[in-house]
């Protein structure tokens, strides 16, 4: 039997097993397929203990895959019970309302066994660009949006499971890279797990079940001081989104009760019959997320770091639909709510907070035919200025609050058989205060292929521009551009060879006023070129 872990012992386990999430993230990376997991990192990789609790994540993992995986393993595992499995299984989906929020995300979990028992669970979620269907800003249900993978078994023993292939392979314009992006994953896993085994064995940890109530204990008890530590207090927001024929209205009442903290979504607008609808566990992962920021941004991410949480989120809320309201697009609606909880928290702790971003996140879909006849699907992201703070002015073309990079562009342009004509800042796009907002940024696509080329995006903050913070001034709103004509901010266009594409994303909020501002700072914004 081993000793109780000292800080020491406790510190070093948990830093090792940090290091081994990293190293399998890289793992998974360097031999993936897609550019969106080599370049974009539009992934993640998550370690849970025995009950499926995530108690420890690698470090570039995106907020929603870590802060989702724990349920996805739930769902998975009243589909198949845990008594079940074997070494060597893995378990799949793809459900949106199981997982991460929509289809183009795939969750895949596998049991990693010792003396015969599961001793944790190593999980990974990644974006696949092409998940079949027509992903659509007209989708009216989740059915229109692609290929739903239900839970099963996509390893059976370390054997892969060819009628879950063969459904893939059968639904998918570019099945070489999502499955080459699978089965790097299994590579990883198997890397990984006997890694852990080693640790938990070199440290004299019993199981990793011990390590994890040692690690949410601790972070559980450092969130809940930080909460403490604010004066008991109840203050409301609320973001208006643009939406689709009509805006769209999130509100937020928080809570502060001694050493808890309660959400309450109540009043928000219902949820509507087009893809910008965000599950329970896509809405809670970026509202958790934005508390920790807040209150203890050190501490490893991991379940007890939430536990003083309370989220409510009316059932058939935009920000909690039903099932089968469409969610291809569910970052239009989550990605609002970190910002909208961060900005309800300036009332209370305004030195820990941040004014709104140019987000939720913009991106663009590309799908044509290779001059060979081949299909592609690529995806490009694009980020807008971040909102500034009491104490520095918001960076320029951040993503926030997903943490996904960009892409290179002369690997995009090698990849289809398009020409980015521009990718530059948008001079005073930033919202004005005592500290400045970042700067958006204008990126040009054009065909110079012999053939069309059909874009798909889905864009916000163009009728409704970040928001300034405690006086600060907001961004510039965002635009979109077809040939020097401004266009639907969501669409589905047919390009031609020669049109060119603009995209304008928003600028940050500014913090605090603008007479605030020193006059050296005004000199300099002027001199850099920021206004």
């Amino acid at each position: 039997m081993s000793e109780p872990l000292s800080a020491l012992r406790l510190g070093t386990a948990w830093a090792r097993i940090a290091g081994l999430m990293d190293e399998a993230a890289e793992s998974f990376v360097r031999t993936s397929f897609s550019s969106v997991v080599r370049d974009n990192w539009d992934m993640a990789v998550g370690l849970m203990d025995s009950a499926g609790r995530q108690f420890a994540q690698s470090s570039r993992s995106v907020p929603s895959f870590v802060g989702t995986m724990p349920v996805t393993l739930a769902a998975m595992l009243r589909r198949i019970p845990a008594a079940s499995l074997a070494e060597g299984d893995v378990l799949i989906s793809n459900d949106g309302y199981l997982g991460t929020g929509h289809l183009n995300d795939i969750t895949m979990v596998k049991p990693i066994f010792a003396g015969g028992r599961i001793i944790a669970w190593i999980g990974s979620t990644f974006h696949a660009t092409d998940i079949g269907g027509a992903p659509s800003v007209e989708a009216r249900d989740s059915w229109e949006e692609g290929l739903t993978i239900p839970v099963a078994r996509i390893l059976r023993g370390g054997v892969e499971n060819e009628d879950v292939g063969a459904f893939l392979e059968a639904n998918l314009r570019q099945p070489e890279e999502v499955l080459g992006d699978l089965r790097a994953q299994f590579a990883m896993y198997d890397q990984a797990a006997p890694r852990l085994l080693r640790i938990l064995a070199e440290e004299g940890i019993a199981s990793a079940d011990a390590l994890s109530a040692e690690i949410f204990a601790r972070s559980e008890r450092a969130m809940r001081q930080a909460i403490a530590a604010v004066p008991d207090g109840e203050v409301t927001d609320e973001v208006t989104a643009d939406g689709f024929e009509h805006p769209v209205t999130i509100r937020l009442r928080l809570a502060i009760r001694g050493d808890a903290l309660t959400l309450d979504f109540s009043g928000t607008d219902a949820q509507i019959a087009r893809p910008v609808n965000s599950p329970l566990n896509f809405s809670r992962a970026y509202s958790n997320y934005a508390v920790k920021c807040a209150f203890d941004p050190t501490t490893p991410n991991n379940d007890g770091c939430f536990r003083p949480i309370t989220l409510i989120a009316p059932e058939g809320s935009i920000v909690n639909p039903r099932r089968p309201a469409p969610v291809w697009g569910r970052h239009l609606t989550g990605h609002y709510l970190p910002m909208l909880v961060l900005s309800a928290l300036g009332q209370l702790i305004p030195d820990r907070v941040v004014a709104e971003s140019g987000s939720p996140l913009w991106n663009v879909y590309f799908t044509g035919e290779q001059p060979d006849g081949r299909r592609y699907v690529r995806m490009f992201f694009m980020n807008g200025g971040h909102g500034a703070a009491a104490s520095h002015d918001g960076a320029a073309c951040l993503s926030f609050p997903s943490n996904v990079a960009t892409q290179p562009v002369e690997q995009f342009e090698n990849a289809v058989p398009m020409l980015v004509t521009e990718k530059s800042l948008i001079q005073g796009s930033g919202g004005d205060g005592t500290m400045r907002g970042g700067l958006g940024q204008r990126i040009g696509f054009r065909v110079v292929g012999d053939r069309p080329v059909t874009a798909t995006y889905r864009h916000e903050r163009v009728q409704h521009p970040p928001r300034g913070l405690l006086g600060g001034a907001a961004g510039r709103g965002g635009r979109d551009l077809l040939n020097g004509t401004q266009v639907a901010a969501k669409a589905r266009l047919v390009l031609k060879p020669g049109d060119t594409l603009v995209f304008e994303t928003p600028g940050g909020g500014g913090f605090g006023l603008p007479d605030a501002r020193p006059a050296a700072a005004r000199t300099t914004d002027a001199a850099e070129g920021y206004v």
